[in-house]
């Protein structure tokens, strides 16, 4: 099924469910199509990886209450076959399509802490599983 194609400057939205407080993630941020030779209205269109902006690209500061001390984690993107050209490609990659959301998943690195009198407490929950989805003002040019 055909949808809206992926350009720079559509936004990637990363939901991450729970208490957890990641603040580069709290707005979504813009991508950078790495086409070189296919754009959509004068942009260059998103390929399969360049759905991580380099802003999520390395770690990223996190809180989780009761664990107020920060820690550090790493985000991961799983595209759908929905998120990406079934038929079509450029430069030997599929072009990233709109499609629905998908997996992403928030690995701790360093966890956040929670100060006590015994001594610091780890945040436990090393995997925090999320959502990602795209956000596109192309409403002309689709893609299969």
């Amino acid at each position: 099924m055909a949808d809206f194609v992926i350009r720079t400057g559509d936004l990637l939205e990363v939901t991450i469910p729970g208490a957890a407080v990641i603040p580069t993630l709290l707005a979504p941020l813009p991508l950078t199509g790495s086409s070189t030779d296919v754009a959509v209205q004068a942009l260059p269109v998103c390929l399969q990886g360049d759905e991580l902006p380099v802003a999520l690209s390395g770690p990223m500061p996190y809180t989780q209450p009761p664990f107020t001390v920060p820690g550090t984690g790493t985000l991961t993107l799983t595209l759908m076959p929905t998120n990406m050209t079934q038929r079509t490609t450029n430069a030997g990659k599929p072009i990233l399509v709109k499609g629905g959301p998908f997996p992403a998943v928030f690995s701790v690195q360093t966890p956040a802490t929670q100060p006590t009198p015994a001594g610091p407490v780890p945040d436990p929950q090393l995997q925090k599983p999320g959502t990602a989805r795209f956000i596109t003002t192309n409403t002309t040019v689709t893609s299969a």
